[in-house]
């Protein structure tokens, strides 16, 4: 009896985990370059239930079958899926448009990956598509990534990220303009240009990660590298990827299907609830009323 009670609480926390991650997205829903999270649910391992004693011995060890013992949410899962542009006519705000491919060697064509960044291949081995995001560096002096494209430009002339971090070019050094804001110009491949059009050869700092679902958020659209030796590369004359000045990029959350699965969670939380009171029920009858005869 108490294997369905620990069954129903672990679906009852990983539907909070599943509301808690929803409702997150929910809530920056209007946040520049926010990427949605998902929860990934999982079950744990089967249990294989076999006849142990009575009088019949021919019945010792007979299989009975097997049954799960709940689920719990394994880990949350970001979506670099790009949000739609919104011009701002701003010249120090920027979106990244881009959608990096990766040769198939076997083939030498691109892997097809699906609308969400991933593919599966025949072996059920799991690739990701690489994702551009701008380089940054905190007060620590740590490279940190961002598709939160609203900078501002400080006192000094150093551009600086919306969280207030330094933004890069791309030789890893802080970007400082030397005019007025108004005055500051960058092409479709990041190059800033001077008041007369000419090419500075400073580059903003785009930097390519070959395993975004290796990155780690640490908030206000912030990532950092779980591997510091992650395989990351800044991007080149080549790949498919441009800089729109005067837009931002949104967030790339659904709104419609956010609540859906907003719904579902709360159903499935309910569900177990009642669960947990059966069983409650059932279990003070048997230590009051049963107990007695």
């Amino acid at each position: 009896m108490l294997r369905g009670l620990y069954t129903a609480a672990s679906g009852m926390m990983t539907q909070e985990q599943r509301h808690n991650t929803v409702t997150q997205n929910i809530a920056n829903v209007n946040t520049t370059g926010y990427k949605a999270t998902n929860s990934v649910q999982r079950s744990f391992p089967e249990v294989l239930v076999s006849m142990i004693g009575g009088n019949d011995s021919t019945n010792a060890g007979r299989k009975l079958g097997k049954f799960n013992t709940g689920v719990y949410a394994e880990e949350s899962i970001s979506l670099y899926t790009e949000g739609a542009l919104r011009e701002t006519g701003k010249t120090t705000d920027f979106a990244l448009v881009s959608s990096f491919m990766v040769q198939n060697p076997a083939t030498g064509q691109p892997y097809p990956f699906d609308a969400s960044g991933r593919y599966v291949d025949e072996n059920g081995e799991v690739l990701y598509r690489p994702e551009g995001f701008f380089t940054v560096q905190n007060e620590n002096g740590d490279i940190r990534y961002t598709r939160n494209g609203s900078f501002r430009v400080s006192p000094e002339g150093n551009l600086l990220s919306e969280s207030g971090y330094q933004v890069l070019d791309n030789n890893n050094r802080p970007i400082v303009l030397t005019g007025p804001a108004s005055d500051f110009t960058v092409n479709e491949q990041g190059e800033i240009m001077d008041a007369a059009g000419n090419g500075t050869g400073i580059i903003l700092g785009v930097s390519i990660v070959s395993q975004p679902h290796g990155l780690i958020r640490e908030g206000h659209g912030v990532f950092r590298m779980a591997d510091p030796d992650g395989e990351v590369r800044f991007m080149a004359p080549g790949d498919n990827g441009v800089i729109r000045q005067g837009f931002i990029e949104g967030s790339n959350v659904d709104p419609t299907q956010s609540m859906v699965e907003l719904t579902a969670a709360l159903r499935a939380y309910e569900t177990n609830q009642k669960i947990v009171q059966y069983y409650d029920r059932t279990l003070e009858k048997a230590v009051n009323e049963i107990g007695r005869v």
